[in-house]
């Protein structure tokens, strides 16, 4: 990955889209409500509502400039060939007691519960290049593993 760039697929895309949307126009405002509302209770110093509310307009707006950082360094990730494992692609692999299918994504997309890998992690990194039929073998937090590339779409 050269320096800057962030990939995401184009639901990814969609998805940080939507966020920020929310954030700009929904949650903005709302939480400039709620300051206001705690700023009417008086004494500010010692007002519960009015630091909470100034906490999540920080966070707000911090995760607002993080969105928006993302969207100017991102880059779509492409349908793959299926000839070789490459970001976007989704894999089945053949482990001990069956199969397990995964898709690479850039970082910042990565959820394991959802089965999609970083391209930089260790089982993303060794299947990256790779051919059906290959085998990969990575490190992982419980020791060595090694699957079979059965299929890549």
């Amino acid at each position: 990955m050269s320096s800057g760039e962030m990939y995401l697929t184009k639901e990814g895309l969609e998805k940080l889209k939507n966020e920020l949307d929310d954030l700009v126009n929904h949650r903005r405002k709302e939480i400039i409500e709620k300051i206001q509302i705690a700023k009417s209770y008086g004494d500010l110093s010692e007002n519960a509502e009015y630091e909470s509310a100034k906490s999540e307009q920080s966070f707000i707006e911090g995760r607002i400039e993080e969105i928006q950082e993302i969207l100017k360094k991102a880059k779509i990730i492409k349908k793959t060939n299926g000839a070789t494992v490459s970001i976007g692609s989704k894999v089945i692999l053949e482990i001990e007691d069956g199969e397990e299918e995964y898709q690479i994504v850039g970082s910042r997309e990565a959820d394991p519960s959802e089965r999609k890998i970083s391209d930089e992690s260790p089982i993303g990194q060794a299947l990256l290049g790779k051919k059906i039929s290959d085998i990969v073998e990575f490190e992982a937090p419980d020791g060595k593993k090694r699957y079979k590339i059965k299929k890549i779409a």
